[in-house]
Formats: C-alpha cells, sequence, structure tokens
C-alpha cells in the first residue's frame, strides 16, 4: 500500500472466503465490516472468524485490515472491541455512529496504539465533526456515513449531502488529518455514476473512496488520480518555483504563489501511484 490510500473494500465479516478475495483485489484497504453486512445472527460468528484473519499467523495480510464493528451504544460494539483490539493483524478500527468525542477517546483506551477512524453518519456527529477529529492523537482520519446520514435528515437529492460533505471535510484539514474518503457509492453496477459521483467528491476535497465491490476499485483510482494535464502543470508550478523566490505569474497567465507551489507538490506525490 502507497502512504496515500485511495480505495477501501468493504467486506462482510461473516463471509471469511470473501474477505479472502477482498485481500488479492488490489484495494489499497481491506475494511471487513462486522456492523450493516451482518446480520444479527451472525455477528458472534462474525466476531470470531475476523479475531482469527487477524490472529498470528505465518503470513502477514498483503494489505491493511481495519474492522469496522458495531456501534459502541449497541448491543455488540463493546464485545467486538474485547475480542478484537489485541489482534495483531489489526490495522484499524472503523466506529460507526460517531456522535460524541468521548467515545474516541474511551475507545482509544481499550485499543492502545490501534488507529481509529469515525464514521459520522447523523446530523449531531456532522455538528460534532471537528471535536471528535481532534479528540485524540489515536484518531487518524473522519468519513461520512452517507446512507445512514441521507436517512436521518431525509434527504432525497445527492446534492442535498454537499453541505454536510464540506463541513466534514473542512473538520479533518483543521484538525491536521488527510482528506476524507468518499462514502460508498452503493449500484455495484452503475459505473458510470460511480464515475460522475467521484469527480464531484474530488472537486469538494475528498480523496479517494470506500467501495462494496471489486468492481469499482480501478473507477475510484482513475478518478482520483491526477490527469497528466494536472503533472504537466504541477512540474511546470515547482520548476519555476526553484528557478524563483517569491509570488510570480507563469507565461500562460497563472498565478503562482506559496500556496499553489504546495498543491502542486500533493499533485506529484499523489501521481506517483500511477
Amino acid at each position: 500500500m502507497t502512504d496515500t490510500p485511495l480505495t477501501w473494500l468493504y467486506a462482510p465479516g461473516d463471509r471469511p472466503h470473501v474477505v479472502t478475495k477482498a485481500l488479492a483485489s488490489g484495494a489499497d484497504v481491506v475494511i471487513v465490516d462486522l456492523e450493516d453486512a451482518v446480520a444479527p445472527d451472525r455477528k458472534a460468528y462474525a466476531r470470531d472468524a475476523t479475531a482469527e484473519l487477524l490472529s498470528d499467523g505465518p503470513q502477514p495480510a498483503p494489505v491493511p485490515v481495519h474492522v469496522r464493528v458495531n456501534a459502541l451504544d449497541g448491543p455488540w460494539g463493546a464485545a467486538d472491541l474485547a475480542a478484537l483490539a489485541p489482534a495483531p493483524g489489526m490495522a484499524g478500527v472503523r466506529l460507526p455512529k460517531l456522535t460524541r468525542p468521548q467515545d474516541v477517546v474511551g475507545t482509544a483506551l481499550r485499543t492502545g496504539d490501534v488507529p481509529l477512524y469515525a464514521l459520522l453518519e447523523t446530523a449531531l456527529g456532522v455538528e460534532h465533526a471537528f471535536a471528535v477529529a481532534s479528540c485524540h492523537p489515536a484518531l487518524r482520519g473522519i468519513a461520512l456515513g452517507e446512507a445512514d446520514l441521507r436517512a436521518d435528515l431525509g434527504v432525497r437529492d445527492d446534492a442535498g449531502l454537499d453541505w454536510c460533505r464540506s463541513r466534514v471535510i473542512v473538520a479533518a484539514r483543521a484538525a491536521g488529518l488527510p482528506p476524507p474518503p468518499q462514502s460508498v457509492h452503493p449500484d455495484t453496477r452503475d459505473l458510470e455514476g460511480l464515475i460522475a459521483s467521484c469527480a464531484h467528491g474530488r472537486a469538494l476535497g475528498f480523496l479517494g473512496r470506500a467501495a462494496v465491490h471489486p468492481r469499482q476499485l480501478p473507477v475510484i483510482e482513475r478518478a482520483y488520480l491526477p490527469t497528466q494535464r494536472e503533472i504537466e502543470q504541477a512540474e511546470t508550478v515547482v520548476k519555476a518555483a526553484a528557478q524563483q523566490a517569491g509570488a510570480q505569474a507563469l507565461a500562460d497567465g497563472r498565478f503562482v504563489d506559496a500556496a499553489v507551489v504546495r498543491a502542486a507538490r500533493r499533485t506529484l506525490a499523489l501521481s506517483r501511484r500511477r
């Protein structure tokens, strides 16, 4: 995996063969899901199967494995953490339906150095976005859970979530966290819709996206990698900055200052994945 994950693939924890396929899918991060993808009568089995997967084995996982546990205020979340916190193969814990910084802090006390990721899926969670994002050094990222958020807000049109998306992107930046990845595009057959949605998300400031099927991974990666034109423009900016200190205008009329140079360097760093 690179330092900048672009693809996060969910796999149901009660289907170990699907998790195995996900690990070989090319995703940057695999998220074993104990929450929405698992029926109530399968929760215990999913937890045990995931604990076995993440226990000491002869080979490390080919990509980082995160686990989305059940909601901390529900009947299964505490048991998930108790079973999985000691697992050496767990690279991250994703906390669904987070609304309070206290829940992050309490989880960090139980999981030690394991990175935590908060999913904000309600109006209250979005309102507390910065407080959650900045509450503990173990928290490494925040993101939206858009299906639940859409239901909580009564939003029918996709554009109705844009304010929440921007709110979370700003909160992550203000807290010094990486840009959030987009929430999943649930229709795995609608690749054209996925392309358009990724383009919109990238314009808002997201970086990468969660997926629910391997066929979505190459679409997401292409959408979030810089184009050849963007790379060439960034190279021009960085070269000009190296030749002359201070703000300046390029031959094509673009004005280059320190902020533009920083953005160009980010583009070039991301382009190294190509």
